[in-house]
């Protein structure tokens, strides 16, 4: 056996070892956020986190091959992500949180304009933004509807924040707090997806809102 031979033998049995232990590592983390999703119970939820956030992309080719939920890893980030951060989300003022909600939410005759920082809701009363925002803005939030995730990357850079708020389908949702993680991200999901006139539970939204302690407003 030659050289190349020896290097192409090595190279393959590395890989194979490889594919196995994601295939391990997916198995851990299916277990253990399935256990979270049903009883509510976090197992290593900071090692389980990392697992999902680093493999993201072989894991949810996995899910597709084994045709399990679409939305299993995305909903396991999530509802960890948003369980860990919860406690310290609530400690953080309002002035320091920023609230990003998908302008698919927009009614189809929304008369708001697009601006250099996103939507410019006019609160006109067609879809449930003006709801949020006009709970929301007073108590110090900074809210933004934006059409993609560009614009959140530029206005995340433009704030001096602490903790988010987000809603949006799914694999958004996901990516916006996995790329958030060090800011207590807390994640709605919509009720209905698609490209506009979008749904989600704005009690849901609302009561995240009122979750914090708003004495601590600076």
């Amino acid at each position: 056996m030659n050289d190349l031979t020896m290097i192409y033998t090595f190279l393959g049995e590395l890989l194979v070892l490889i594919v196995i232990l994601i295939i391990i590592l997916f198995i851990i983390a299916l277990v253990f956020g399935r256990i979270f999703l049903k009883k509510g119970i976090v197992i290593f939820p900071k090692a389980i986190l990392f697992i999902i956030d680093t493999l993201y992309s072989p894991f949810k080719s996995i899910a597709k091959l084994l045709k399990l939920d679409e939305h299993l890893i995305d909903n396991m980030s999530i509802e960890i992500r948003n369980d860990i951060n919860k406690k310290k989300f609530k400690d953080i003022p309002a002035s320091k949180t920023l609230i990003f909600l998908p302008h698919c939410l927009r009614h189809r005759d929304c008369p708001a304009t697009l601006q250099k920082k996103g939507i410019n809701c006019t609160c006109c009363g067609l879809c449930p933004i003006g709801v949020i925002k006009k709970k929301a803005q007073p108590l110090g939030y900074k809210l933004y509807i934006v059409p993609g995730s560009s614009f959140v990357k530029k206005i995340v850079m433009e704030n001096k924040f602490k903790a988010v708020i987000g809603v949006a389908c799914h694999e958004d949702l996901n990516q916006i707090m996995m790329l958030l993680s060090d800011f207590c991200p807390q994640g709605v999901l919509l009720t209905k997806t698609g490209c506009y006139e979008t749904k989600v539970d704005v009690s849901e939204v609302l009561k995240l809102i009122d979750s914090k302690n708003h004495h601590n407003t600076s």
